[in-house]
């Protein structure tokens, strides 16, 4: 997931035009009315999105993802037909920084019910090296439970900067998304900040259509509770374990190293479907003897050729860490849940759980 392999904004500044010029003549309509018969028309940016929506929304939405299952989010490019979706939705949730090109079609959309994951949470800097020991808990819980919804101007930057240790950087990490100066935007791979986001979006979702507020709400508990058992399991699953570092060809996995006091080791700056330098796959085979690493880590909708030319190299095993950024037939699992608690299976297994 590098930088590069990002879709430039300008790719769609011309479909973004057409798209809005063909539905100039329609109203995004106050989000109470619905759009889809009594239903409210949601558009969700990819999956993690599209579950919360669903999940919180219930039979009240109807939920359409604009990244089909087994499209890699971050080369996503938007037809004018999806550019006409977002802005004839009722309600639009994404999480800025990912996809470039669903960025700009919102932000010239004109949907006056918006709102973007990343203000719901704190996002923080994750460079190649992600530990949980360099800055624990501690300091993520003082700024990490905002009221959601609340957005201060230059809110990632801040955080992202306070968080960065001397160890970490975001320099060729293939994590400089967006603008928010290099911070991590896998928030929704920590069961924590992914029910931070829950509460956020269930009370815009109130506020849009207030009339099934009371149903909303209850979803929301519902959905953090079943996140806060999740947590619980992995708190209880990593606790013990012979090693704690993991290595991953696609180094979305920080906010779930820090949440549980792991150390992702990533293969900086190169794209988890091409072949890693003959010096990283030494630096690698380096660490993984010093921290007992056992396996490296690819991910289901990218190519597993990396993983298995540092294994063979290397000595190491191979193994599936779920980004979650799609569901397909391929993935250990048939939503968000099973998924994590599939990834929490591979963790085990590759860090020795006693």
């Amino acid at each position: 997931m590098n930088v590069r392999r990002l879709i430039p904004t300008t790719a769609v500044a011309g479909a973004v035009a057409l798209g809005l010029t063909a539905l100039s003549a329609c109203s995004t309509s106050d989000a109470a009315d619905g759009g889809n018969g009594d239903k409210l028309k949601v558009t969700a940016s990819f999956y993690p999105m599209q579950f919360l929506a669903e999940r919180i929304g219930g039979e009240h939405v109807s939920v359409t993802s604009l990244t089909k299952p087994g499209v890699e989010p971050h080369d996503l490019e938007l037809n004018p037909r999806q550019i006409g979706s977002i802005s004839e939705s009722d309600y639009v949730l994404y999480l800025k920084g990912i996809q470039p090109a669903v960025d700009d079609a919102i932000k010239q959309s004109g949907v006056k019910n918006t709102v973007d994951a990343a203000t719901l949470t704190t996002l923080e800097n994750h460079g190649s090296e992600v530990s949980g020991h360099d800055h624990g808990h501690e300091g993520e819980e003082e700024h990490g439970h905002e009221e959601p919804g609340h957005e201060e101007p230059g809110h990632d930057e801040e955080h992202g900067h306070e968080e960065e240790t001397p160890e970490e950087h975001s320099e060729g990490d293939g994590h400089n998304h967006g603008e928010e100066g290099g911070a991590d935007p896998h928030i929704w791979l920590d069961p924590v900040k992914y029910a931070e986001v829950a509460k956020g979006v269930g009370e815009s979702l109130e506020k849009a259509d207030p009339d099934h507020a009371a149903d909303y709400k209850k979803n929301t508990a519902a959905l953090v509770a079943e996140l806060g058992e999740l947590n619980t399991a992995y708190e209880t699953g990593l606790k013990n374990t012979s090693t704690k570092t993991f290595i991953t060809t696609h180094s979305a996995f920080g906010y779930l190293a820090e949440r549980y006091g792991l150390t992702q080791q990533g293969i900086a700056g190169i794209d988890p479907e091409a072949e890693p330098s003959p010096a990283r796959i030494q630096e690698i085979h380096t660490i993984a003897e010093k921290e007992k690493a056992t396996t490296v880590f690819f991910e289901t909708l990218a190519s597993d050729k990396t993983a298995k030319t540092l294994a063979k190299d290397t000595g190491l095993k191979t193994g599936v860490l779920d980004p979650l950024e799609g569901i397909t037939d391929k993935s250990q699992g048939a939503d968000y849940i099973e998924v994590m608690e599939s990834n929490l299976a591979a963790l085990q297994k590759a860090l020795g759980a006693k």
